[in-house]
Parts: C-alpha cells; structure tokens; sequence
C-alpha cells in the first residue's frame, strides 16, 4: 500500500527497529521510514492488543506511538529520523520509566 516514489533520493540516514538494521531517506518521519521498509504495525493498544499503523500522518490520530531512543509514547509521524536512532514497536501502554 505504501511505497517509496521511484525517484526518490537523498542521503541515507541508518537506524533499528527493534535491534534490526533499517534505512530512511534524509527528511522522513519515523512513521514514514517505518512504512517505507515495510512495517506496517507501530504499537499494540494496551487493552485488546489490537495492532496499530499510521493513519493521519499529521499528528491528530495517535496511531503511530513507538518508542525513540527509550523515550515511549513519540509519535512518529511528528519525529524526523536521525542516524543511529533506535525505534522500538510499542506493545501496550508506555512502560512507567519510559
């Protein structure tokens, strides 16, 4: 659903999800960059577990909570990716020292 425009450049900019090497475009959102390497599911809700994407990409939703760099609860459509950042899948409510 979700894909990278042909000509798309720039320079590359390295980061993990969940311990696993990634790469993003210079300028991408961490919802974004997520999407565009193919991973669709940003969090679980704390109550049923029911998975989350991104949805509104402007920051009105709350669909797109991860984790950045142990900070829980970031939206990533309102976070550009920095090289080295680590994103983590959050499942369930922000953990309480996070």
């Amino acid at each position: 659903m979700f894909r990278r425009l042909h000509d798309a450049a720039g320079e590359r900019v390295p980061f993990t999800v969940d311990g696993r090497s990634a790469e993003a475009l210079a300028g991408d959102t961490v919802a974004a960059a997520l999407l565009a390497n193919g991973i669709t599911v940003c969090r679980n809700t704390p109550v049923s577990g029911a998975p989350r994407s991104p949805y509104c990409m402007m920051g009105v939703c709350f669909d797109c909570l991860v984790t950045i760099d142990d900070v829980g609860n970031r939206q990533g459509c309102q976070v550009r990716v920095a090289p080295g950042m680590r994103i983590e899948i959050q499942d369930g409510k922000r953990e309480i020292d996070r």
